[in-house]
């Protein structure tokens, strides 16, 4: 069905590249110098000893403080990754399952501080229409491709 400019595939495919600015976004801002130095490992692992749930601290411990580095890395470029593939439209259907795994993280993470859980909720709801509403038939490297069809 047409809309007023565009039709519906359409609008949907703007929230997509929408998220994957805003994702692009949560990479730019970042202090790389930082960030790679350990800093934004250093201010989660706080996080997650003060977390009132066990296993959100257990996790960390096991999977998190022993790699810090590399955590670094694959949550910094997890971000970069995910903009760039919902902003182009390439495998589309895993960026936002992906994004939302990772929003869903964020979450859990920072439960404790519903004053700045709007930015995750938003970004996990986009990413679930998004995927439901099947955003890669419209301006997509997915529809050009024929992926996912």
């Amino acid at each position: 069905m047409k809309t007023i400019w565009f039709d519906g595939a359409q609008w949907i495919a703007i929230l997509r590249i929408g998220l994957g600015l805003w994702w692009l976004e949560s990479w730019r801002h970042k202090d790389k110098k930082d960030w790679f130095a350990g800093g934004g490992i250093r201010w989660a692992a706080g996080v997650a000893d003060g977390h009132r749930w066990a296993f959100v601290h257990q996790g960390f411990d096991v999977v998190v403080k022993p790699r810090p580095r590399l955590m670094a890395y694959l949550v910094a470029y997890a971000e970069l990754a995910l903009g760039l593939g919902l902003i182009l439209g390439f495998l589309t259907p895993i960026a936002l399952l992906a994004g939302l795994a990772l929003n869903l993280i964020y979450l859990v993470l920072m439960i404790h501080d519903w004053g700045e859980q709007g930015q995750n909720l938003m970004m996990a709801l986009i990413s679930g229409v998004a995927f439901f509403a099947m955003s890669w038939q419209a301006w997509s490297l997915d529809s050009l491709m024929g992926l996912f069809t």
